[in-house]
């Protein structure tokens, strides 16, 4: 295995078999003669859930630690690879702000690229609280806020933007996108 600065190591032998990998055919993928074995660097699955307050407020959270520590997200996570993708949404919202949410429709999906180590592809769902108490609570999130979507705190993620930017513009006020 090679690290690469721009996405996920990349293999020079086979995992399965352990042969040589070449690089070959549709997308100059890493291929194993051997064994059949085809290498592919797929973008992780993310979530995210939007929910408001009565006043329009859309809650987000400052990253306490990491590369955008001290910058705010909508509160998100990663889909393990058990999950189902609304499981995981309502799970890590639950994580990260201690709140239980049911899912609305989906708001947006967008690629990620503002990391080069890790494409993602992020899906963020309408959400309402349905129990629990707001605060940080598995340590990834400093402190939690509703803000107005036209005003947000410096983000730590671009697709946050273009999220907040559509709620902003379409007036969106609850988890139903209504």
């Amino acid at each position: 295995m090679t690290t690469s600065t721009t996405g996920p190591p990349e293999y020079r032998y086979c995992p399965l078999c352990g042969q040589v990998l070449t690089r070959a055919g549709q997308a100059g993928r890493a291929r194993c003669a051997g064994c059949g074995f085809v290498h592919y660097r797929n973008p992780v699955a993310g979530v995210a859930v939007v929910v408001w307050d009565d006043s329009g407020g859309v809650l987000l959270g400052e990253r306490a630690r990491g590369e955008w520590a001290g910058q705010w997200c909508i509160p998100c996570g990663f889909v393990e690879w058990h999950e189902d993708i609304r499981e995981a949404a309502v799970r890590e919202f639950e994580e990260e702000t201690g709140l239980r949410v049911r899912l609305g429709e989906v708001l947006a999906v967008h690629s990620n690229f503002h990391n080069p180590k890790q494409h993602t592809v992020g899906t963020w769902f309408h959400g309402d609280v349905i129990g629990g108490r707001l605060h940080p609570q598995d340590g990834e999130l400093r402190q939690l806020a509703y803000v107005d979507p036209s005003e947000p705190p410096p983000l730590a993620f671009p697709t946050d933007a273009l999220v907040l930017e559509k709620l902003a513009a379409e007036g969106m006020r609850s988890g139903s996108g209504q």
